[in-house]
């Protein structure tokens, strides 16, 4: 005789904020064209601010310093930072930073820091800062759960070392953060242990090409790797 095994499964709706979710990252890879680019970039300079920040009383953590990378590179590259609105390019010399946020429940936020070009590195953490709390407690705005010209998401906390973030579509681009790893790498006849972070890039290509792309994410390497407080 067949004894069969009855087992329990879980079924989750995808519904309420969950749904919501589920139907703008489907949205999102079904109305852009994405494509990603990886890269690594050599953290040794971002740390040692990060340590020249908290000696001068200053706090700050790496996604914030990679905040401001990322805005001074932006200013250089104002092709990818906007939004992409029906059959229209939308550029603009402001950067409103999203921040992708994860919440309990396994739900995700992404709002925007606006102005964030005209912010100090400390205003920025603050900025940031008060954005998590308020997506914990639901009070973020419809402005900046919609707005928002270029988009940042860190697992840098994880195992995860490069991903492919899906675009916080109508913007053009997003920008993963991964794991920083101690890599070996030759120095003259040396070979020396340097800090490395995953970066990826996702982009719309209908409203950038593959080629001014990876130029961002190349200078955005150099920015990293020179940083300056």
């Amino acid at each position: 005789m067949t004894v069969q095994t009855v087992t329990e499964s879980t079924v989750v709706p995808l519904r309420g904020a969950r749904g919501m979710i589920a139907d703008k990252m489907s949205a999102s890879l079904r109305d852009a064209a994405q494509l990603t680019h990886h890269a690594r970039a050599d953290m040794t300079a971002l740390l040692a601010a990060k340590a020249q920040f908290k000696g001068e009383g200053n706090s700050l953590s790496v996604e914030d310093l990679l905040m401001g990378a990322v805005i001074r590179t932006l200013k250089n590259h104002p092709d990818i930072n906007g939004r992409v609105e029906g059959r229209e390019v939308h550029l603009t010399d402001a950067v409103d930073l999203g921040v992708a946020i994860a919440l309990p429940g396994n739900l995700l936020a992404a709002p925007a820091i606006f102005g964030a070009d005209r912010m100090s590195l400390p205003e920025l953490r603050a900025a940031r800062r008060d954005l998590v709390q308020r997506a914990q407690s639901n009070k973020l705005t419809v402005p900046e759960m919609t707005g928002g010209t270029f988009t940042i998401s860190n697992l840098g906390l994880s195992r995860v070392e490069q991903f492919t973030p899906i675009i916080n579509t109508p913007q053009i681009a997003i920008l993963g953060i991964g794991r920083t790893v101690d890599t070996p790498v030759r120095d003259g006849e040396n070979v020396v242990w340097k800090p490395y972070a995953g970066l990826s890039l996702t982009f719309d290509h209908r409203a950038i090409d593959g080629a001014p792309a990876a130029a961002f994410l190349t200078d955005l390497c150099t920015m990293i790797e020179e940083f300056v407080p």
